[in-house]
């Protein structure tokens, strides 16, 4: 069998990282083996984001919720307790922005939960 050298593959693979790795600052975004590292950490990072930021916008949501159902003196467990009771089914994300931007209806909405709290 004929000897492979690996000179293009090394060299397409090292432009291919350093590429990724643009805009990092020094070292990090010129040195091949700095930038490799400092381009794992950051996709880890990336990857574990993707998951927070799910955690975050819940977060956000139950705090929308929770001021606008304060409005009208109730919590936010109360208002979802007797949202559920009413056989409302709105997810929060659906509920915060109702609680944003159009507080007519959720104040419609509260006055229902109310209702079915008894």
């Amino acid at each position: 069998m004929s000897r492979v050298k690996r000179g293009v593959t090394k060299h397409a693979r090292h432009k291919k990282v350093l590429k990724q790795a643009k805009g990092y600052r020094g070292r990090h975004s010129k040195a091949y083996k700095v930038a490799s590292h400092r381009l794992q950490a950051g996709l880890q990072h990336a990857y574990n984001d993707r998951r927070l930021k799910k955690r975050d916008y819940r977060s956000l949501w139950i705090q929308r919720i929770n001021a606008g159902a304060r409005e009208f003196g109730l919590t936010y467990s109360r208002f979802i307790d007797g949202l559920k009771k009413a056989g409302v089914e709105l997810d929060r994300k659906v509920l915060a922005d109702i609680a944003l931007k159009e507080p007519d209806t959720f104040a419609a909405l509260v006055k229902q939960a109310q209702a079915a709290l008894g």
